[in-house]
């Protein structure tokens, strides 16, 4: 075993991960990722560094690769949301604690699950060797649409083998094996402009809009229910069009955000608009991430209920997230290896003001991701 240089305290490694100030956009991953790849080199880990864009790395480290096995993946973000319109009451970088809070950016979403990974990647060497290693991928723009994993792979880099991946967004130390997929749409319609006073000059573009969004409001799809995920949602929540009161619009524009589930894909969905807007309305794709889930009966999900003491077939259970995560995109990327997404923060509390992580459940999240890692190494 390698010698560990320093104790972490993961409370105060997840304090100094909310001081630096990766808001997206624009993001600044960078200064963050590099502070943790020393952190991670000081204790036996190899480093790399992935640009993303200027001002934006990546990080995978590894410790302890061998042939016998593929590694364990733990991933996570580095960047937050905005502050919001609300005015915070705490400071949104100083991770400071009250009452079993810790408050801060990005406290719950993600940097709390992402500093107890770090601390568990480091403790479990100081106790055990686990067989096949450890990886960890941190990555840069996941809040507008995993956009930094996506980037990763397909740029070429060479990601490696996983024989499972844990995903720390927050889900109160509760496992999720899955989530819904996200096909986000830019909605367009065109017209011709003339005065109002002589409509019948013109073609108005929100005319348009708004019959296809009502065909949207009463659109069911034809989707079996999915065990785990449901059926589909569609919503639109954004229209804009026009230039003034007295003009027939010749142009207007709405947001599509459609959830999907593994019983009922993106291209299946893509398809359906298509049809259903026919020429009136084109289309632009902004997020393309399908659903993901493992099954109950994988052996590395039983693992995890057995650790977290919770009984698979109990059906009061939450078990899948109610949003979008790299996992969209490492997944399939790495021949669906068995995912978990299991993170200390409140999944209430994300992108909200006065965010905070309760302090107990990022300690008992190391411990988790400890009892995982050795679990795992040994089945």
């Amino acid at each position: 075993m390698s010698e560990i240089v320093e104790q972490l305290n993961v409370i105060e490694l997840t304090q100094k991960l909310i001081s630096f100030n990766t808001i997206n956009p624009p993001g600044n991953e960078g200064g963050l990722a590099v502070y943790i790849g020393e952190l991670l080199l000081k204790n036996g880990f190899e480093v790399d560094y992935p640009i993303y864009a200027k001002d934006r790395l990546q990080l995978v480290a590894t410790k302890g690769l061998s042939i016998d096995k593929p590694p364990i993946l733990f991933t996570g973000h580095l960047d937050v949301v905005p502050l919001g319109a609300n005015e915070w009451t705490k400071d949104p970088f100083a991770g400071e604690i009250i009452d079993n809070k810790l408050y801060g950016r990005g406290s719950t979403d993600m940097k709390a699950g992402v500093a107890a990974m770090i601390v568990a990647a480091i403790e479990t060497y100081r106790y055990d060797s686990p067989k096949g290693g450890i990886k960890l991928v941190f990555t840069a723009d996941e809040e507008l649409g995993c956009n930094g994993a996506q980037h990763l792979c397909q740029s070429g880099y060479d990601l490696g083998e996983a024989s499972a991946m844990v995903v720390g967004e927050p889900t109160g130390n509760l496992p999720f094996i899955g989530h819904k997929g996200g096909l986000y749409l830019n909605a367009y319609t065109k017209g011709i402009t003339a005065h109002s006073s002589m409509p019948e000059l013109g073609d108005n573009a929100i005319y348009k809009a708004s019959r296809a969004i009502v065909k949207i409001e009463d659109l069911k799809f034809e989707a079996p229910k999915d065990e785990l995920l449901g059926y589909p949602t569609i919503n639109v929540g954004r229209i804009e069009g026009g230039l003034n009161l007295n003009s027939v619009p010749d142009k207007a524009a709405f947001t599509i955000d459609v959830r999907t589930t593994t019983a009922y894909k993106n291209d299946k969905v893509w398809i359906r608009l298509k049809e259903l807007f026919g020429e009136e309305v084109s289309l632009e794709k902004i997020t393309d991430l399908n659903a993901i889930s493992t099954s109950e009966k994988n052996d590395f999900i039983k693992i995890i209920f057995d650790i977290l003491e919770i009984d698979s077939a109990d059906k009061s259970v939450k078990k899948s997230a109610n949003f979008l995560t790299d996992a969209s995109v490492f997944m399939p990327h790495l021949n669906n290896i068995p995912t978990i997404i299991l993170g200390p923060g409140e999944p209430e509390m994300a992108h909200q003001t006065d965010e905070f992580c309760y302090v107990d459940k990022i300690e008992k999240a190391v411990e988790i991701y400890n009892a995982i890692i050795i679990k795992n190494s040994t089945k």
